[in-house]
């Protein structure tokens, strides 16, 4: 967390950013600073410019300037983003739920008076100047059967794995991931290249409908199969003790019964 879902209602939020003008940029902790990216270069790059539109590729939310620039945000596991005084998510899967102005790593001050803060705890996420967008694959939200089927399912490795993989598809993250082959009756360890074409346009369709019911409810921790993310969870639809394992470096929860 937060998966392209989050980031989606990230961006949403910082829509409202759009059309207004940077006065000062913010960046204290150099560690939340990317690539080669310095505070006085944002500063150079951004401030006096106007937000002239918001984007989001899976996991990464940009933001485009009057100048050409982007600034590229990544949020890692426990990143949330405020405009004003509002967040877009309050509550944060598998992360504190305190609310401490001491994890603000970055913050944008327009003309107006208002800002847009990036508030992480952990200080996994990071951002940085002019992103390399290339590395991405197809968004979550928009990819098609012929995307996958010539990217994710491919070769001997586990499905999960494939799915997790961000340059193959960009936004799945461990819950997206357990719920869309939970839905699909897909095992996670299967070889990403032996799926039926059956079972590809299943995946397919259960992948792009749980990211927008996600969405719609607000968040990646509303699926189904959530609440039963623990030792001795049972499958919600047949009521088998769920596997618990580690696929794709990621700890995984599966239905023996169903998901083949």
């Amino acid at each position: 967390m937060p998966e392209g879902v989050e980031v989606e209602m990230y961006r949403q939020l910082a829509d409202r950013t759009v059309g207004l003008t940077v006065e000062s940029v913010e960046a204290p902790d150099s560690w939340f600073l990317k690539g080669d990216t310095t505070a006085e270069e944002l500063t150079a790059a951004v401030a006096g410019e106007k937000v002239t539109q918001t984007r989001r590729v899976g996991k990464l939310m940009l933001l485009d300037f009057s100048s050409g620039h982007r600034l590229g945000v990544r949020f890692g596991m426990t990143g949330r983003l405020i405009v004003g005084e509002e967040a877009a998510i309050d509550y944060l899967e598998y992360s504190s739920q305190r609310n401490d102005p001491a994890w603000d790593r970055f913050k944008l001050l327009f003309a107006d008076g208002g800002d847009m803060v990036v508030r992480d705890p952990r200080r996994l996420g990071g951002i940085e100047l002019d992103p390399d967008e290339s590395r991405l694959g197809s968004d979550v939200f928009s990819v098609t059967l012929a995307q996958l089927r010539s990217t994710v399912f491919v070769g001997s490795v586990a499905i999960k794995a494939r799915l997790l993989d961000q340059k193959r598809v960009a936004g799945v993250g461990n819950l997206i991931a357990d719920e869309t082959l939970w839905r699909a009756g897909i095992d996670p360890a299967r070889q990403a290249g032996a799926l039926t074409a059956d079972e590809e346009r299943r995946l397919h369709r259960r992948l792009r409908s749980v990211v927008k019911e996600f969405l719609a409810k607000g968040g990646s921790h509303m699926g189904r199969l959530q609440s039963e993310r623990h030792r001795d969870g049972r499958c919600p639809d047949d009521g088998a003790e769920l596997d618990r394992r580690t696929v794709g470096g990621r700890t995984t929860y599966s239905c023996p019964v169903h998901q083949h």
